[in-house]
């Protein structure tokens, strides 16, 4: 059992500032992380209204920011990022917007599936593990093939023959 304090316990506007100060959050997660602390509904309400007039709170700009912080950095495919976005409270509608739109995306997608490969093989395997595990991490067909072919040609000492391999 916890000890009270005597400390008064803040208001949803003050605990919604220390929750953004910690880490950007999504309306939707901040929303549910202030109900789970036992605020009231008109209470989150109102301090969410003020965090998104005082601008600290914009779902738009942050899922933006999140989308192309993943899509730089990671070895994620454009899926994944999605389904991670989706996860962190953002709407399906402003994950769709942040999403590029150019030609390039699928020479982006074989390299973020090629970093993925760099990240996971060590030694050799199958093929079909390495398409396998590109595919569960949510990259197209031809992209799994694209990326595994070029792989397996840069890094020969990683293929495996089929027959090798017993599951």
């Amino acid at each position: 059992m916890r000890k009270k304090t005597g400390k008064p316990k803040p208001s949803a506007l003050e605990k919604a500032v220390e929750l953004l100060a910690a880490r950007e959050q999504s309306k939707r997660r901040l929303s549910d992380k202030l109900r789970l602390r036992g605020y009231e509904e008109e209470e989150i309400d109102a301090a969410l209204a003020r965090l998104e007039e005082r601008r600290y709170l914009d779902d738009e700009a942050a899922c933006a920011r999140a989308f192309q912080r993943m899509y730089e950095d990671g070895a994620m495919s454009l899926r994944q990022i999605g389904q991670k976005l989706l996860q962190r409270g953002f709407p399906a509608a402003l994950v769709r917007a942040s999403a590029p739109e150019d030609e390039g995306r699928d020479g982006h997608e074989r390299q973020a599936a090629a970093r993925a490969l760099r990240g996971r093989f060590r030694s050799p395997a199958p093929r079909a593990k390495m398409k396998q595990f590109l595919y569960r991490r949510g990259f197209s067909c031809e992209v799994c093939d694209a990326a595994t072919d070029a792989f397996l040609a840069d890094h020969p000492e990683f293929m495996m023959k089929e027959t090798d391999y017993e599951e």
